[in-house]
């Protein structure tokens, strides 16, 4: 959630950790800081709110130096305010931490620290870290020894950095469990730290990863990677391909804009080297997955969080349909708490943009301890998700900086149709004229979703329609029931708009209760097997006076007579509507947001990546 970058080499520290935090934004913060070595003195700037606050008072304020730390926070202990803002310094001002997560023993590591005579400035659970370092620090054992004997007092999941006026040639980086990434780029005589790819990719390409349990030393011109029981590890060098302009918003209002039209392009690249067209063959390779492995599948629990969830459930739908496999799909942050009856027969599944949520990967940590076998669908590359699974899926679709996910959303959606098309092949439950059939369809995609892109300005005249409505109904059947969920999702996250989502014959069970004249019933029915009781479900709303938006295949008039507004799709196969059918519901939610005057990349309360529980 939190946002780290940290620098250290021959140029001016201060604007390459103000850009690098810049560009870490999407992940949600209510403070800002920095902190700079100048002239041998730790030199901190903190501000509550925006970094254009942080950046007005450098301007008043400089500072400047060829080494530092910046952050942006998120509270979790102490009111956003600028004197709990990161970083923070120690008691004598010789050491500073910025950190992500939450330190569990906190009130005991404060009393404790307090009854040694140590005064707290801030109401934060950070402030015990660089207290700890400071205690344990000596000229004989060094910052490394004192940083590694700090983190070990620790509880919790964390990522920390930590610098020293006292060897102002190092600064020191560790992760510690899933409170999100710690990444090391290489420079030129220089050297980046980040908590996320986006913040140093202008700068490099060639990165590491931190795995949990590792702490870093990183100099002007080298790393050295050490567990935090001092045995050296030698990382894998990541050659990371993304653009640095697609980090950008071009063209664009908002990211979220930018990225929802990027789903042509990133559906595409999910595609690309996985799918045979030619032999109507499936390959995910990194999967690991071999047919033996695959006949020997009695159950798949597919388990992730919000957007993912949704993903999850249409995956469900299609890997039973497809594969003929039982799926359960288990909201993360409940799966570890329920004593999930899984063995070396079952897979459990994680889904995540970020590949750092925490719910997610202590979800994968229960499944492990139990014999599952753990694959991954993550976006991020080298994130913790992608490392623990023993397969897995990369959503190849770039960064997604937009806090409400939409390329990250439909990427999967397609990954999980290929997963259960290689699982039916593999089990021997397709013939091969379905199999290539199934195959073929995949082609369709990337131009079935253009067609709905080039649709947004009839979307923008319903979004107008709607824009002071305060609650919405979303129903959905069948595989698109899950779409349904999504919708109304997306339009709490960015507009604040009450919506619910419903199964759709679940509505005479109560929800038909809330139907009249101010109540806007958003209906996904398609052309596809449950068409009929869809329709059966909009003239019910219709009847009771409500307001009706449909979204339906091109050439529908029944669909056109009954409903207020129509959100046309082309004609697509049923299995894979949902990738199409979501399309609209994204431009009609970023719409009715941006018409309110919303902040529609950075909504109040949310951050992108989820790292404490």
């Amino acid at each position: 959630m939190c946002g780290i970058v940290g620098y250290i080499g021959e140029q001016d520290a201060t604007p390459i950790i103000l850009n690098g935090l810049k560009r870490l934004e999407y992940r949600g913060y209510d403070s800002a800081g920095l902190a700079v070595m100048q002239d041998g003195k730790i030199e901190i700037r903190r501000e509550a709110g925006k970094l254009s606050k942080l950046a007005s008072l450098i301007e008043n304020q400089p500072v400047s130096g060829k080494m530092g730390i910046g952050h942006t926070r998120w509270a979790t202990h102490g009111e956003p305010s600028a004197r709990n803002a990161h970083p923070h310094l120690s008691s004598n001002g010789d050491f500073v931490v910025v950190h992500n997560g939450i330190v569990e023993n906190f009130l005991e590591l404060k009393e404790e620290l307090s009854s040694e005579g140590v005064i707290f400035r801030s109401d934060t659970d950070t402030e015990t870290i660089v207290h700890l370092v400071e205690r344990y620090y000596s000229s004989s054992s060094g910052l490394v020894e004192a940083s590694r004997k700090a983190l070990k007092q620790l509880k919790g999941a964390h990522g920390i950095v930590i610098m020293s006026s006292r060897e102002p040639d190092k600064i020191i980086a560790a992760r510690i469990g899933n409170a999100g990434g710690v990444v090391i780029g290489f420079g030129e005589s220089e050297m980046f730290i980040a908590s996320d790819i986006p913040a140093i990719l202008e700068h490099t390409r060639r990165v590491i990863f931190l795995e949990s349990g590792q702490m870093a030393i990183v100099t002007q011109h080298n790393v050295q990677v050490q567990t935090l029981d001092g045995e050296t590890i030698l990382p894998q060098i990541h050659t990371i391909s993304w653009d640095p302009v697609a980090a950008e918003k071009g063209e664009y209002r908002h990211f979220m804009q930018k990225e929802i039209h990027e789903q042509v392009r990133s559906l595409t690249d999910t595609l690309a080297g996985r799918v045979d067209f030619d032999e109507g063959r499936i390959h995910l390779d990194t999967l690991n997955l071999t047919a033996e492995k695959a006949r020997k599948i009695e159950k798949i629990i597919v388990t992730a969080c919000g957007t993912a969830a949704h993903a999850g459930m249409v995956g469900k739908v299609l890997i039973e349909r497809i594969a003929k496999i039982p799926v359960e799909v288990d909201i993360a942050s409940e799966f570890r708490y329920r004593d999930p009856l899984v063995n070396s027969n079952s897979v459990v599944l994680a889904i995540s943009q970020s590949g750092e949520t925490a719910d997610t990967l202590a979800a994968m940590e229960e499944a492990r301890k139990k014999g599952a076998m753990l694959w991954s669908i993550v976006n991020a590359i080298g994130s913790q998700a992608m490392r623990l699974a023993d397969g897995c899926i990369s959503m190849q679709v770039g960064p997604e900086i937009g806090v409400a996910s939409t390329k990250a959303f439909t990427a999967p959606l397609v990954d999980l149709y290929m997963l259960a098309v290689l699982l039916g092949d593999l089990r021997g439950e397709l013939s091969a004229t379905e199999r290539k059939r199934l195959v073929a369809d995949l082609s369709l995609i990337p131009d079935l979703a253009g067609k709905c892109l080039d649709r947004e300005e009839e979307v923008k005249k319903v979004a107008y329609a709607l824009k002071d409505t305060h609650n919405a109904l979303y129903l959905g059947r069948g595989i698109n029931m899950p779409i349904a969920y999504e919708g109304a999702l997306k339009l709490k996250e960015i507009s604040y708009i009450h919506a619910e989502a419903y199964p759709a014959g679940e509505m005479k069970h109560g929800p038909i209760a809330l139907v009249d004249k101010n109540m806007p019933v958003i209906a996904i029915a398609p052309r596809d097997p449950w068409y009929d009781k869809m329709i059966s479900q909009v003239e019910q709303v219709k009847a009771r006076g409500g307001i009706v938006v449909v979204v339906a295949t091109d050439g529908d008039e029944k669909a056109r007579e009954l409903a207020d507004y129509v959100l046309w799709i082309p004609e697509t196969p049923w299995l894979l509507s949902p990738v199409i059918t979501v399309i609209p519901l994204q431009i009609l939610a970023y719409h009715i947001a941006t018409l309110r005057g919303l902040d529609v990349d950075q909504p109040r309360n949310l951050a992108k990546s989820v790292t404490v529980e």
